[in-house]
């Protein structure tokens, strides 16, 4: 009886000894991950919540995949190609535009001839203005390439594309019919270049983390840039993004002061910008928060405000040209960035009047200047924050 008492004890022992050292494991993995969630947090905190904002068509897309170009390792191979079929519906998207605009001059305009269809190609125009109103497009095969570009060198074509801000062309509409050839090839694989041309409608939320690179070593800051989509219907989903946010980057398109919105066109692109960028500064959740305006798309601007006078646009009724060449081009262009500037004042309460606010002249389409930019975006957040701890 004493040898089983002593045993029944010794099993007890042993049990104790086997739930401390379960205990002491468990304590131990609670610690580590108390630990890790401590590090993560830290880490969080040091990244800073981009919000890349702005109406659709404003290059905000563009200059998210610039980001991805610059500060991340691009797109592979399989991402390129995966940008195909995206190429190929912009390229039958556009033609459609074109042909369907050019039909719609030839019944609307005193003077019609000149957007009058060649009769050999109606039915070819006819043929790919179905597809292009397809959910499905085909693969662009040689043939259909031939096709396009017959149709594409049809002088009411032409004449049509001249007057492509009265419809929804897209500014890529050159560079595409240029390359058909190449993006028929049965090789094809986009370049960078392709890729940034290609235009997709944002929908939802996309984001990408990054750290600048200097020109000797990496920023010590770290970024979360968020892209939204900008067409009115995707904008509820900006609302769970403003908390937390260290800067609003926005987007506005300053050559597009002649043009319609997509989803209204009714609706001036400029004025629509105009009210977007008002609602956003007002939001109580922006008080201290930094603004980028990006006034973009000037490589296009340059070009059409010697040809479309700037005072079409509501907005711009006062302007008056004063000048020829760059110099009217400068002058248009600091016409425009002292309204957006007004504005931003006139929507900044006086307790507001710290945050920071910078404008930027950006191509979104122009690698070398977008990364300059972002220097310059980095450099001014980097300040902010050493302001902001008094080390500055």
């Amino acid at each position: 009886m004493l040898t089983t008492i002593i045993e029944n004890m010794g099993l007890l022992c042993s049990r104790h000894q086997e739930c401390n050292q379960s205990d002491a494991e468990e304590n131990a993995q609670t610690a580590e991950i108390e630990r890790r969630i401590e590090q993560e947090t830290k880490a969080e905190n040091h990244i800073q919540k981009l919000l890349l904002l702005g109406a659709g068509d404003s290059g905000k897309s563009t200059i998210f995949k610039q980001i991805k170009l610059l500060f991340q390792t691009g797109f592979d191979e399989a991402e390129l190609k995966g940008y195909i079929p995206v190429i190929h519906a912009n390229i039958y998207q556009t033609i459609k535009v074109l042909y369907d605009g050019s039909k719609e001059l030839t019944h609307s305009e005193a003077d019609s001839s000149k957007y009058v269809i060649s009769a050999e190609i109606k039915e070819i125009g006819d043929k790919l203005s179905a597809i292009g109103g397809r959910l499905d497009y085909p693969h662009l095969s040689e043939e259909l390439a031939r096709e396009i570009e017959t149709l594409w060198n049809d002088a009411a074509i032409q004449a049509t594309y001249l007057r492509g801000n009265e419809f929804q062309v897209p500014d890529c509409a050159h560079y595409f019919m240029e390359n058909l050839n190449r993006f028929s090839d049965v090789n094809y694989v986009p370049t960078k270049e392709d890729v940034l041309c290609a235009r997709v409608r944002t929908t939802g939320v996309v984001e990408i983390q990054f750290s600048p690179v200097g020109e000797n070593k990496r920023s010590g800051e770290v970024y979360r840039l968020f892209d939204v989509g900008g067409q009115r219907n995707e904008r509820r989903k900006w609302i769970h993004l403003f908390e937390g946010v260290s800067a609003v980057i926005f987007c506005a398109a300053i050559s597009e002061y002649d043009q319609t919105l997509f989803e209204d066109e009714n609706k001036n692109r400029m004025m629509e910008t105009r009210e977007l960028f008002d609602w956003v500064l007002k939001q109580p959740c922006f008080e201290k928060t930094s603004f980028m305006l990006f006034l973009n798309k000037f490589d296009i601007f340059e070009k059409k405000v010697l040809e479309v006078p700037l005072n079409v646009c509501e907005w711009f009724k006062d302007y008056q040209p004063v000048s020829t060449g760059k110099q009217e081009i400068e002058h248009a262009y600091e016409f425009v960035k002292k309204k957006f500037e007004e504005l931003y004042f006139q929507c900044t309460a006086p307790d507001r009047v710290d945050r920071v606010f910078k404008i930027y002249r950006t191509t979104a389409l122009d690698q070398k200047l977008v990364k300059k930019t972002f220097k310059l975006v980095d450099e001014t957040l980097r300040r902010r924050n050493l302001f902001e701890a008094g080390l500055l």
